[in-house]
């Protein structure tokens, strides 16, 4: 019912933004004025992930279109979980209950871009995708940009199918695969192929994430090995009135409450679930420590993630490093992982991250995000998935093939670093188009670039990858 009410405010609100747009109310962007975009997006949380791809659009946006020509801001949950972050642009506040936020402070700028990942699916929150397709919807109701960087789309609850069909038929969505643009295409939604925007990220140096290890207890020759858990069973996240009425008054629902209004998924079955994943990690784990010196270490990329990492730790009889993004902001935290000889992750952006650094991956997955990214690398072999019933089998066999075929496991990962930093520059020239189209007057630069020039400026490491890999 909450959702539904959501749905009904936030589209009542598109149309009111419509109605209001061609009765002469707003004003449009005027030749020399600054472009102010408004980046609309899950940051705030300290969620690695999604801190990091917003990171690098502005900073591939800011490089394309010029810093002294645009005005660029960024929607923040919790401004001292994103204090230090987005160098160069201002951040704006967003309210769990967001359907008066967007109403007043879309129009305030002359387009929208939508920097969430997952932003067209129901697996993690219908509110979630009810805001991506609010932002998008009002700026293109108002004829302004609307443009989806790097978003996925997977499957939608009936009603938010019809939200994303008819509000986002003007907006153009630059997806990160194939699969996403299939599901759009089927709405009538314009799209582009694009990829994640997380591959240019500069983290801290190396040497940073190596003391990191060893303030943990590492010896500084042992291979490390880092795991990113998740609890996969807790989605989506759903509002409910009644169970926030109970939990106020008998202190039900305290355990799966995520904040406010909204209550993570739970239950005896989301339970054994969660149980059978992370004992099957901690089983291959403590199997593989058998046969192999290596050094292990957990890392929450997003806060929630602590939890389980721990409950993983305890398992292996404790005393194994717990970091998490609590503690370590994006820059460090990414420095830690690229400073780690192998990685198992059901993090997304645990993985990809990792991947500039060429540490060999294994992912277990919870959806088609991981499932698409391993396709792409030629890495069938090393997926998982977090339900599997013989999850820590797989997990065995996976591990010890981190640990036999690094050499070819990273050769096929920085092949595909490079390849996704060609199709990010091209998202670039996408997005040059759009705002070309939507604004003819707009001053876009002349002459001739090559496919680097579209992308933010780089690093040595991933300049020396384009130029051993290209």
């Amino acid at each position: 019912m909450m959702d539904f009410i959501l749905e009904s405010w936030v589209s009542s609100n598109i149309e009111r933004a419509k109605l209001g747009w061609m009765l002469g109310k707003g004003k449009p962007w005027q030749q020399g004025e600054k472009l102010k975009l408004l980046f609309a997006g899950y940051n705030g949380t300290r969620n690695m992930g999604s801190d990091v791809r917003v990171e690098e659009m502005l900073r591939q946006i800011r490089h394309i279109l010029g810093a002294e020509q645009v005005e660029l801001s960024v929607m923040s949950q919790k401004f001292e979980f994103t204090r230090g972050y987005f160098d160069g642009s201002a951040q704006v506040h967003l309210p769990d209950i967001f359907p008066p936020f967007l109403m007043d402070e879309v129009p305030k700028h002359h387009g929208v871009i939508a920097c969430e990942g997952s932003a067209f699916k129901s697996k993690f929150a219908n509110a979630l995708t009810t805001m991506m397709i609010g932002s998008l919807g009002i700026a293109a109701a108002q004829n302004k940009l609307s443009v989806g960087y790097g978003s996925e789309a997977g499957q939608m609850d009936p009603p938010i199918r019809k939200m994303c069909a008819r509000y986002c038929k003007d907006s153009l969505v630059i997806t990160r695969n194939e699969e996403s643009r299939t599901v759009l295409r089927e709405l009538g939604v314009p799209t582009e192929l694009g990829t994640d925007t997380a591959w240019t990220f500069e983290p801290r140096p190396p040497a940073y994430g190596q003391d990191v290890l060893r303030k943990a207890g590492w010896d500084g020759k042992t291979p490390v090995l880092v795991v990113c858990p998740i609890n996969p069973f807790e989605w989506p996240v759903k509002a409910s009135v009644a169970k926030l009425a109970l939990r106020s008054m008998t202190g039900a629902y305290k355990e799966s409450h995520y904040r406010s209004v909204y209550f993570h998924n739970s239950g005896p079955e989301a339970d054994r679930a969660l149980e059978h994943y992370l004992s099957s990690i901690a089983k291959a784990l403590d199997a593989f420590r058998k046969q192999r010196n290596v050094f292990l270490i957990l890392v929450a990329t997003e806060r929630l993630d602590a939890r389980p990492a721990r409950r993983i730790a305890e398992k292996l009889g404790g005393g194994i490093p717990v970091l998490s993004s609590d503690e370590y902001n994006m820059y460090e935290l990414v420095s830690v992982l690229r400073a780690c000889h192998m990685m198992v992750s059901s993090r997304y952006h645990g993985i990809v991250t990792s991947m500039p650094g060429l540490v060999p991956s294994a992912g277990i997955t919870m959806d088609e995000r991981i499932r698409n990214l391993m396709r792409d690398r030629g890495h069938q072999d090393l997926l998982m998935n977090v339900d599997d019933h013989d999850l820590e089998a797989k997990l065995l066999v996976a591990l010890e093939k981190l640990a036999t075929e690094g050499e070819r496991i990273a050769d096929g990962i920085a092949q595909t670093v490079v390849r996704n930093l060609k199709v990010m520059a091209r998202m670039g020239v996408y997005f040059e188009e759009e705002v070309q189209r939507r604004y003819p007057d707009f001053p876009i630069r002349k002459g001739e670039w090559s496919w680097e020039d579209y992308l933010p400026p780089m690093s040595d490491n991933l300049k020396n990858l384009i130029q051993a890999y290209s």
